[in-house]
């Protein structure tokens, strides 16, 4: 246990710190997870509607300090490449000839 003053209040501002970040972060795996899934089936609609809102979390994330600008940057920038790809490929016709 810290003994200074100083250190005991650099405790409790690592701690309400640490909670801060951390809802931040969950917040941005929460929406990383469903625009993945969303890529995954492929359904580009909803994962166009996704993708904004993630990147805007990401933003505030590194706004707040809970993630390194590059980290978001990469994140956003992979992510937008799966988005571009999946809105290039054709969808599967259902009509037979």
């Amino acid at each position: 246990m810290a003994n200074r003053r100083q250190a005991i209040k650099k405790i409790r501002v690592d701690r309400r710190r640490t909670e801060r970040n951390r809802a931040v972060q969950s917040q941005v795996k929460t929406f990383a997870r469903k625009l993945n899934a969303f890529l995954a089936q492929k359904n580009y609609e909803e994962a166009a509607k996704t993708a904004p809102l993630l990147f805007s979390k990401l933003d505030k994330a590194v706004k707040k300090g809970a993630l390194h600008p590059n980290n978001a940057s990469r994140h956003k920038s992979r992510l937008q490449k799966k988005l571009n790809s999946l809105k290039q490929t054709p969808a599967p016709s259902t009509t037979q000839s």
